[in-house]
């Protein structure tokens, strides 16, 4: 890491408001596709630790169809949409009770956050949840946000792309000035480190531009998750136009959260660019659109 590349990385230690993401296949064994408990508690005391350190913590989770599928030992691949509907419905009660009994137990309060496109898309609703976010994070509350899979079927097809594009908008509803996408890989590369032997991984990306889109790939490594490395482009390209740091990772160990708070050169960061004629409403047409 050259000497500009580490000063770059130190200003995250400067950040006050954090968004994190996780995904499906970073909270559950890959083998039995049961919840990895463990994780979980590890993730949350990361989380905890950062709010004790005086900033706004937001955690965005994936896991609640899984989670259902499991519970009622459907095919974790099925993807009836009224039975996905139906498995978020038991899968989101049984994830928020763990992630209220873990944060209590560092003596913090948690707030379910369930999100839909028209929450975004209509400006009332919008103005509401941006409302609603301030209040929690003025009391010192950490939401807990997940889409509303059980009355939308936009979010279940992949609209937001595994929450990656819902953790973007979240943060840029709340101002917040540093994204961290927990994913399976550990950041950007060239090309799929999982098919070409000669991909490398980006450390810094300074401006998006459109090669870094035709690097991304679609696919994703598992049967769990469903977001790909264009989901995540389309994340960067909101949350760096809203004026946040946004970095990809790996969640395979969620200690990562603080050594990239301590500026240490994990993952792939993307600067803050921001836009002066951000628009939300352009950003959702865009994705919907698929530009």
């Amino acid at each position: 890491m050259t000497d500009k590349e580490k000063e770059i990385r130190k200003r995250l230690k400067d950040r006050k408001r954090i968004v994190v993401k996780i995904g499906s296949s970073s909270l559950h064994h890959m083998k039995t596709g049961e919840l990895d408990l463990t994780k979980m508690e590890r993730l949350v005391r990361e989380l905890c630790e950062l709010k004790n350190q005086g900033r706004d913590v937001i955690l965005v989770s994936s896991g609640a169809i899984a989670v259902g599928k499991k519970t009622v030992n459907l095919n974790p691949k099925d993807t009836d949409i009224p039975l996905k509907q139906a498995c978020a419905a038991i899968g989101q009660a049984r994830l928020m009770m763990i992630y209220e009994r873990l944060f209590a137990e560092y003596n913090h309060v948690t707030a379910q956050i369930l999100m839909t496109l028209h929450t975004i898309t209509e400006p009332s609703s919008r103005k509401n949840a941006m409302n609603t976010f301030s209040k929690l994070l003025e009391l010192g509350v950490i939401p807990v946000v997940n889409e509303n899979d059980t009355v939308a079927t936009h979010e279940v097809e992949d609209t937001f792309g595994d929450n990656d594009f819902l953790a973007s908008v979240v943060t840029a509803l709340t101002g917040a000035d540093l994204l961290i996408l927990l994913s399976d890989i550990d950041g950007m590369y060239t090309d799929d480190p999982h098919v070409a032997k000669d991909a490398r991984l980006i450390p810094i990306i300074d401006r998006l531009d459109g090669k870094y889109s035709d690097m991304a790939k679609s696919t994703t490594g598992t049967g769990i998750g469903t977001g790909g490395m264009s989901a995540k482009i389309d994340a960067a390209k909101v949350a760096t136009a809203s004026g946040a740091d946004m970095v990809i990772a790996n969640g395979k160990d969620v200690s990562v959260i603080h050594k990239i708070m301590e500026g240490r050169n994990y993952g792939s960061l993307f600067l803050a660019n921001p836009d002066k004629g951000f628009s939300m409403s352009e950003q959702i047409r865009k994705r919907l659109e698929g530009k």
